[in-house]
C-alpha cells in the first residue's frame, strides 16, 4: 500500500517543525548542513516524531537549494545534502513512515530577485536529487507565490509519477497575496496534477481553521494542513512559539471536520503537538463530505477620488511637461524652500518632486512638504520613495498616507546606501527593491495591500521609475526600464546627463518604449560642483569639455553660474527635439537657476506652437 492509497481511507498524521526545533536547540546555522556534520541529531529528531505518532515525515531539505545553501558558501553540496537527509529519513522510518521530500519556496518579500527561469534551474537540481534518492513522495511547502509554485508544481508533475504535496502559505485569512482566494489557488494547483494540497506555515490552527472553512473537498486530490503553533513572541533576541500541545489535540478534530487527511505541524511545532494530533485522531476515519461555509460577499473595492487633472504619465505624452526637484532642506526651517516652490508654480511647472532623504542624508520629511506647498500653492507634489528607509509595513502604511494626503504622484527608488550618506551605521532596510515597490503600488492601484487584503479603496497613483542612462552598457539599462514597466512603471524620470550626444542614444535605445521619459537637466553651479559629480556621486558623468568650460571660470562664481545655465540650456535644447519631458534638478536650493530653465522651455515650447499653427 502507497501514501495515496492510504489516503483514501484513513487520516494521516504528519510530523511537525525541524528548523524551529534545531533553533530551539541553541543552533543558529544553516539546518540542512546538519545532515553531513550532524546527523544523528537530525535522526533523532525525525524518530522522535515517529514515536509521537507521525506515519509521513519529511527530510530535512526545506533550504537545501543553490540558492539558500549559497549564503553558507555550500552551493555545490545540493546533492549530497539532499541524498544525506533522505538516508537519514530512511534509517529513522523503518517502514513505519512515508518519506516526503521536502522541497521549500524561494520568493519571499523581494519577489524580482530571483526570476522564474532562476527558480526552475534550482528546482531541478534538487529535485533530482530527491528523486534519485527515491523518497516516497515531495512536498513543496510555503510557498507564498501562487505563480512560482504553479512552475515548480509542473516540472515535478512532468518528472515524476510519485505523490506530489503542495502547500500555499497566506499572510491573511482565506486570500494569497495576489488576492486569489485559497479555493481557487488549490483549485489550480489540484488540476496541475498536486495528489495533495492544502495550507503550511505563518497562520497558526485557529486562522487555517477560518480559512479552510471556505474551501470545498477536492474532487481528485486530498486536504492537508500544517499549521504554524502559534505566533511567535520575541524574547532576550530569540523567537518563542509556547501554544500548548493541548489545544493542538482540539484542533486537530476540528480539522478533521474540514475534510484534511493528512495533519502536521510547521513553525514552532514539537513531537509533543504531533503526539497530541495522534491522539485525538486515533480510530477516526476522514470525511467524504462537507458543507461548505459560503464565501463573504465580495468586499466592493472603491474607485480612487476622482481627479480633475490628468496625471504627468498622460500630460507627457500629450504635450510639453517640465517637472523640477527641490530637495527638502537638510536643516529646520523652510522659507527659501517655500519661495523656490512658489516661483516655479508661477512659471507653469507641472510638478514639484521631493527627493527621500537623498544621498542617505536626513533631511525634513518630503510628505510634509508636498503637502504644505499642495495646500499653499495648489502645486502637484511628486513623493519621491526609497525601499531604504522603511519596511513592508512602513512602505504600506507610507502609500495609504500619501492616498489620504491626496498625493497620488509618487517616484520608486531603491535608494542609496546608508552607508555613503551621514549616517554610515545606519541600517538600509531594503525589504523590497524598486521593481517589488512599483509593483506593490501598482496592486495598491487595484485595491489589494501586499498580503492580498482589500485596502477598501482603489488608490490612483501615477507611478514613476528612476532610470540611469549614465552606464557603460545602456542596453542593460533599458531591458531595467522593459522590466519596471512589466512591474507597473507609468513613467520614467533620469539621472541628469551632460552631452548631447548622449541624450541622442538614449532617445534610440528608449524609442520602442511604451512608457514616457523625463530626460534629466542639472545645472552645474562651479568647477567644484562639477568635479563632485563627476567623480563621487554615484550615477552622474561629466564630459572632458564641460568640466573644462566650468573650469575655466572657477575663480568667478557668477561667471560659473551663468556657464552653467548655457550649459543646461544647450542640453534642454538636445532633449527638447526628441523628449516631451524636461526634469530640472535644482542645485543646492537655487531655484532661481531652475526657474530661469523652466521659462527657457515653455519659451521654446511656445515659439514652437507658433510655428505649427503659420
Amino acid at each position: 500500500m502507497g501514501l495515496l492509497d492510504d489516503l483514501q481511507t484513513n487520516i494521516l498524521i504528519g510530523d511537525g517543525a525541524m528548523g524551529t526545533l534545531l533553533y530551539s536547540y541553541g543552533i543558529d546555522r544553516c539546518f540542512e548542513e546538519l545532515n553531513l556534520s550532524n546527523r544523528e541529531q537530525i535522526l533523532r529528531i525525525h524518530q522522535a516524531y515517529i514515536e509521537a505518532g507521525a506515519n509521513v515525515i519529511q527530510t530535512n531539505t526545506y533550504g537545501a537549494n543553490y540558492v539558500k545553501l549559497a549564503r553558507y558558501g555550500l552551493e555545490d553540496e545540493v546533492k549530497k545534502i539532499n541524498e544525506a537527509a533522505v538516508q537519514i529519513a530512511k534509517e529513522a522510518a523503518k517502514d513505519r513512515a512515508y518519506i516526503l521530500g521536502t522541497i521549500g519556496g524561494l520568493r519571499t518579500l523581494n519577489k524580482n530577485t530571483l526570476t522564474i527561469d532562476e527558480i526552475k534551474r534550482t528546482f531541478r537540481e534538487q529535485l533530482y536529487a530527491l528523486l534519485h534518492s527515491d523518497v516516497d513522495g515531495l512536498l513543496l511547502e510555503t510557498y507564498y507565490d501562487l505563480e512560482e509554485l504553479t512552475t515548480v508544481l509542473a516540472i515535478a508533475r512532468k518528472e515524476t509519477d510519485k505523490p506530489i504535496i503542495a502547500h500555499v502559505s497566506l499572510h491573511e485569512v482565506g486570500v494569497l497575496q495576489d488576492g486569489t482566494h485559497v479555493s481557487e489557488a488549490l483549485k489550480q494547483l489540484e488540476a496541475l496534477g498536486a495528489d495533495v494540497v492544502g495550507l503550511n506555515c505563518r497562520l497558526g490552527p485557529y486562522h487555517m481553521l477560518r480559512s479552510l472553512e471556505e474551501v470545498p473537498l477536492p474532487t481528485s486530490a486530498f486536504l492537508s494542513v500544517y499549521p504554524n503553533a502559534s505566533l511567535p513572541e520575541y524574547r532576550d533576541g530569540r523567537l518563542v512559539y509556547e501554544t500548548n500541545p493541548g489545544y493542538f489535540k482540539e484542533t486537530a478534530l476540528s480539522f478533521r471536520e474540514q475534510g484534511a487527511r493528512l495533519i502536521g505541524g510547521c513553525c514552532g511545532t514539537t513531537p509533543k503537538h504531533i503526539a497530541a494530533i495522534a491522539e485525538a485522531l486515533r480510530g477516526l476515519k476522514p470525511i467524504v463530505h462537507k458543507q461548505v461555509k459560503q464565501q463573504k460577499e465580495a468586499i466592493v473595492v472603491q474607485e480612487p477620488p476622482y481627479e480633475s487633472d490628468p496625471p504627468l504619465h498622460e500630460i507627457v505624452r500629450k504635450r510639453r511637461s517640465v517637472i523640477v526637484e527641490l530637495d527638502p532642506p537638510k536643516k529646520l526651517g523652510i522659507q527659501k524652500f517655500l519661495a523656490g516652490a512658489k516661483a516655479l508654480h508661477e512659471v507653469g511647472i507641472d510638478s514639484l518632486t521631493l527627493a527621500d532623504n537623498s544621498l542617505a542624508t536626513p533631511r525634513i520629511s518630503n510628505v510634509a512638504l508636498g503637502t504644505i506647498i499642495k495646500e499653499k500653492f495648489g502645486i502637484r507634489p511628486l513623493i519621491h520613495i526609497t525601499c531604504r528607509d522603511r519596511n513592508l509595513i512602513g512602505l504600506q502604511s507610507h502609500l495609504m498616507g500619501l492616498h489620504t494626503l491626496g498625493m497620488n504622484h509618487v517616484l520608486a527608488v531603491t535608494g542609496d546606501p546608508s552607508k555613503i550618506g551621514d549616517f554610515p551605521g545606519a541600517t538600509s532596510v531594503y525589504d523590497l527593491s524598486s521593481f517589488d515597490l512599483i509593483q506593490l503600488i501598482r496592486q495598491f492601484n487595484e485595491g489589494l495591500s501586499y498580503s492580498g487584503k482589500p485596502l477598501g479603496q482603489k488608490t490612483n497613483f501615477s507611478i514613476a521609475a528612476a532610470f540611469n542612462p549614465n552606464v557603460r552598457h545602456l542596453d542593460k539599462a533599458v531591458q531595467r526600464l522593459e522590466k519596471k514597466i512589466q512591474c507597473g512603471a507609468h513613467y520614467f524620470i533620469s539621472q541628469p546627463l551632460y552631452c548631447e550626444k548622449q541624450i541622442e542614444q538614449v532617445y534610440e535605445a528608449t524609442k520602442h518604449l511604451s512608457a514616457p521619459i523625463y530626460i534629466g537637466i542639472m545645472p552645474l553651479t562651479s568647477a567644484r560642483n562639477a568635479d563632485f559629480l563627476h567623480h563621487e556621486v554615484p550615477g552622474i558623468t561629466l564630459s572632458d569639455d564641460i568640466r573644462a568650460r566650468m573650469a575655466a571660470c572657477a575663480n568667478d562664481p557668477l561667471q560659473s553660474a551663468r556657464e552653467g545655465i548655457a550649459i543646461a540650456k544647450s542640453l534642454i535644447d538636445a532633449a527638447f527635439e526628441l523628449f516631451n519631458g524636461i526634469y530640472l534638478i535644482t542645485p543646492f536650493l537655487r531655484y532661481e537657476m531652475t526657474v530661469e530653465l523652466a521659462n527657457y522651455i515653455y519659451e521654446k515650447a511656445r515659439a514652437e506652437r507658433k510655428l505649427s499653427n503659420v
